[in-house]
């Protein structure tokens, strides 16, 4: 496994960062100088989800302003061959959050939280509400990681929108689809785009995986075990990470 030297990555959005151009520090203004401790010459990466990345010195960084100058631009390796969306039916906080924490970190392009009948929390509103801390969490994942772009967040969708919407291969974990489904691997070999539609704390209910299946969702299974579903969403995204040579 590859681990890249530690350096302080920091996604800038609306931003257009050219070599030798000055860039506004301000938002992360208080990370830097009280976070951080850094301070004018140290430098950092800022990447503007275009798949580059930016190194820049802190020009300024004081009670007032904080600036930096763009020394170099380098592109970023890190994405995956495979562009892959996670359908993950809502779960209890912790685990919701961390298979966004955890799937960022591996490479999920984007994550689609879904309402079905079993999800604890559905309300849609009370999803909605959480918009913002979940971008944060996939943020921070990315930069950590050392993403060049950031993992997009949907809005919160049903089950019968969510099925409508997958693209490449449409695969579903799911624990009854007994001993004779098919492993992720199926018909896998030079994917570029790839779909995982997972469950809730309850399951997927015979009707909904009908709906599912219909709509062109392969059922696949984890094998013997029967996982909890965040361990089942990070099992299955890791998967297919390694059938499409991300992992080495």
């Amino acid at each position: 496994m590859g681990v890249e030297q530690a350096h302080h990555r920091f996604f800038i959005e609306g931003e257009s960062l050219e070599v030798e151009g000055d860039i506004d520090l301000a938002p992360l203004a208080h990370q830097l100088r009280n976070v951080l401790r850094l301070s004018p010459g140290n430098t950092i990466t800022l990447l503007d989800d275009s798949g580059a990345a930016f190194h820049t010195r802190i020009e300024v960084l004081d009670g007032q302003r904080a600036a930096g100058l763009v020394l170099a631009r380098a592109p970023v390796e890190s994405e995956p061959k495979v562009e892959l969306t996670l359908f993950q039916c809502a779960l209890k906080r912790d685990s919701f959050e961390w298979v966004l924490q955890k799937g960022a970190e591996l490479g999920v392009r984007r994550f689609v939280p879904v309402i079905s009948s079993r999800t604890v929390a559905r309300p849609r509103g009370i999803l909605s509400k959480k918009h913002d801390r979940w971008r944060a969490i996939l943020r921070e994942a990315a930069e950590q990681s050392g993403r060049g772009r950031l993992p997009v967040l949907a809005e919160p969708q049903s089950w019968g929108q969510a099925v409508k919407q997958g693209s490449g291969h449409l695969l579903m974990p799911w624990e009854s689809a007994g001993s004779s489904a098919p492993g992720i691997d199926i018909g896998f070999a030079d994917a570029k785009a790839a779909s995982l539609l997972v469950g809730p704390e309850g399951g997927i209910s015979d009707e909904e995986a009908g709906t599912a299946i219909e709509a062109g969702w392969q059922p696949v299974s984890m094998g013997p075990r029967l996982l909890r579903a965040e361990t089942a969403a990070i099992a299955a995204v890791t998967i297919i990470m390694h059938l499409s040579g991300d992992l080495g």
